[in-house]
């Protein structure tokens, strides 16, 4: 999040001060009472703590519009029978028996009903019974609220829910969880509706509540009158302050979302999601039955980055798994270069690196579904995080000391998250649980090391008749020339990397014009550049960069991924994604376990001219399509048929097309995608060539093979 400077608030610049070097980001925080017992004064120390993240938060050019502010807090059960019985006239049933939730809705009357109508015969659908509407108490004027905010305010309303009967607890929570999904999904997607994506629900649970808007951190209980009731009472209470670096701000993508706060940015965001759509090919739960298919998309449009790992993180905990477990598997710590890691806790992250990859940032991610509450960060560490544990059995954490008053006599313990560590608070046993029994809790209820044992496969398991393709001097030249090889690349780069075995490092930048804007050729892969907000990426240091990176991966078919069973970890571990000759031989030949591999071919004949590339690239999705009906593990897309009659496809966009056909058929998780290519030659083109298409590995081919060096984007 960039750079800034308040307009109003900073003393004048003097001695070393510059309010210039002020920096400000997303703020987030909790507080609770750890033995779980509710109080209002809870919301009163969190919207303090809110209004102390000010700096945290953005805002537009106008003062009082402010990028997004919001609370959330556990079910305020005294407040809801209260507000439904003087509203609606109506008595809530039993603790657990009901759910509410925050709705937004379009300004247009018409558009309105026809939102809520959809919404209550979804309800009827499902077997539930929505007990009634009532309207949100705001103070627009009074809040100050500015006028971009008013532009985009919706009508907010809140929905109560019975559950049927016989259903409670988290069957019922599925239920809200299916009425919710399909509701976004009909309402927001329709045409007919002018004010569509004003319909948002906030949250709809029988454990927890949001209160958000397009505010800033002191409009927010100006704005919901609701907060200042004295009833208004809670365990929990969970802030973010919003600075919209990368999307623009509204209503819908203010924090808390349902179940997390997020500081800071989701950079392998572009995968995660592919990946996401791409396992709804695979996804089966007895949960869920058939309202399975009513849950997707999962990862809904019109989301931030936080938006889509909240979307993650709410399947992945519906589907049966506890919070904690569910942000382990996204959030891992660094463990493949851990050399003090105890095995169990290595097999057991080991084993989840097949069912899921990283959600890597920066990030900071607060948590909660009502029954914990916690903090983690990702393994860079990049985001500030303290937390405070008192005597009178309060639990406050934020992005920085200070948010609340607290007296130092008061305090019982304090620390900071650290990289891949959580923080956990479980409020049915009123105790913090340190982060070593959580992971030790999880790593030994099943044997993870003994099933990667027996299922992992190893390329030295493989093997294969005849001898592997090796240089092709005779006609090395030529290859090179088609690929486009130059003196300067052989000067610059490749030599560079055989004999210092380094990527060439220059210096004041480069100035060669833009790949777009250039009247010169350029490859394919000139035309990528960094896509993520780089102003909040601080350089790592070589001895962090250590411990955190790594060039292993895991490729081939994925199985269900809401099952926990051994077959989960059937695949091909590759220590880095660049093959030698003799792997790759090996890899054509496999039958292994089970495991063939298909070769496609990514040339076509030079006869058919500039028509041939959307022909070929046609055919190429269309075979990798039936490798999958036909049992293969892996397609190997292959240019070593080049020749003066055939010319190649770039292998970026040949890997480009069939791994965004396959996620668009939901097919991407059931096969391994491996490259031979003579093109790619720069760590750049590694690096394209892996955000293009990730679950692979690249083989560099005798054309333009440089040494045993390896890069993973």
């Amino acid at each position: 999040m960039s750079d800034r400077v308040k307009p109003i608030g900073f003393p004048p610049k003097q001695g070393l001060y510059d309010p210039a070097n002020e920096k400000d980001s997303c703020g987030v925080g909790f507080v609770a009472n750890v033995k779980g017992v509710p109080s209002h004064q809870n919301v009163l120390d969190a919207l303090e703590m809110l209004g102390n993240m000010e700096h945290r938060g953005g805002c537009g050019c106008e003062p009082n519009t402010g990028d997004g502010a919001g609370i959330l807090v556990g079910l305020p059960e005294t407040f809801l029978r209260n507000a439904a019985k003087e509203d609606l006239g109506v008595e809530l049933p039993a603790k657990g028996r009901f759910g509410a939730g925050l709705v937004f809705l379009p300004k247009i009357e018409s558009e309105r009903q026809k939102c809520i109508a959809a919404v209550e015969a979804i309800i009827a659908e499902q077997g539930q019974k929505c007990i009634g509407w009532r309207e949100v108490p705001s103070e627009t004027e009074a809040a100050n609220v500015g006028p971009a905010a008013r532009a985009a305010e919706p009508c907010i309303m809140q929905l109560f829910i019975g559950a049927a009967d016989g259903l409670e607890g988290d069957d019922f929570e599925r239920q809200l969880y299916v009425i919710r999904k399909r509701a976004s999904h009909q309402l927001r997607f329709d045409e007919g509706l002018a004010e569509r994506l004003l319909f948002y629900i906030c949250s709809l649970s029988s454990k927890v509540m949001i209160y958000k808007g397009m505010l800033n951190t002191e409009q927010v209980m100006k704005y919901f009158t609701d907060l200042a009731r004295p009833d208004f009472q809670t365990h929990l209470a969970m802030v973010h302050s919003r600075f919209s670096t990368n999307t623009f701000p509204s209503w819908d993508r203010a924090q808390p979302f349902r179940f997390m706060s997020h500081n800071g940015e989701i950079n392998t965001l572009r995968g995660n999601i592919n990946a996401m759509r791409a396992r709804e090919g695979t996804l089966q739960s007895e949960l869920f039955s058939d309202d399975l298919q009513k849950l997707y998309p999962i990862m809904e449009p019109e989301c931030s980055d936080s938006g889509n790992f909240d979307n993650a993180l709410e399947f992945l905990l519906m589907s049966g798994r506890s919070l904690q477990e569910s942000v382990l598997l996204m959030v891992p710590e660094a463990w493949q270069k851990h050399r003090q890691m105890p095995q169990a806790k290595r097999d057991f992250y080991e084993y989840n690196s097949c069912l899921m990859e990283p959600w890597d940032g920066p990030a900071s991610i607060a948590f909660t579904d009502g029954k914990y509450i916690g903090a983690v960060l990702d393994r860079n560490g990049l985001r500030p995080s303290r937390y405070y544990l008192t005597h009178d059995d309060r639990v406050i954490m934020a992005s920085e000391v200070g948010v609340i008053p607290i007296d130092p006599a008061n305090v019982k313990a304090k620390g900071r998250l650290q990289p891949g560590r959580m923080f956990l608070v479980d409020f049915e046993k009123g105790t913090m649980v340190p982060d070593e029994e959580i992971k030790a809790d999880f790593s030994t209820r099943r044997p993870y090391g003994e099933w990667l044992r027996n299922q992992r496969i190893e390329l030295d398991d493989l093997s294969a008749d005849g001898d592997a393709h090796g240089l092709a001097a005779d006609t090395l030249r030529q290859r090179m020339q088609a690929f486009g090889f130059t003196t300067e690349t052989m000067q610059f780069m490749l030599l560079p990397l055989i004999h210092e075995l380094r990527d060439p490092v220059g210096s004041m930048g480069n100035d060669a014009s833009l790949a777009c804007l250039s009247d010169q050729p350029r490859m394919i892969y000139d035309y990528f550049r960094q896509l993520f907000a780089q102003v909040t990426n601080p350089a790592i240091d070589s001895i962090r960069e250590e411990v955190i990176m790594s060039l292993e991966c895991y490729i081939g078919p994925e199985k269900n991924l809401v099952d926990t069973t051994e077959a989960q970890c059937q695949r091909l571990r590759l220590p880095h994604p660049i093959l030698t000759n003799e792997e790759l031989h090996a890899l054509k030949g496999m039958d292994y376990r089970g495991w063939r591999s298909k070769e496609i071919d990514i040339t076509f004949p030079k006869t058919e001219g500039p028509a041939g590339v959307a022909k070929a690239l046609e055919r190429i999705c269309a075979e990798a399509e039936a490798a999958i009906a036909d049992g293969f593990s892996l397609a190997i897309l292959s240019d070593r048929a080049i020749s003066a009659d055939r010319i190649p496809l770039s292998t970026l966009m040949a890997t480009g097309a069939v791994h965004h056909h396959l996620v668009k058929n939901a097919l991407r998780t059931q096969i391994g995608l491996v490259l031979e290519t003579g093109e790619a030659r720069e760590v750049h083109h590694h690096c394209c060539s892996s955000a293009t298409a990730r679950m692979r590995s690249i083989r560099i081919s005798p054309s333009s093979r440089c040494g045993k060096r390896a890069t993973k984007g």
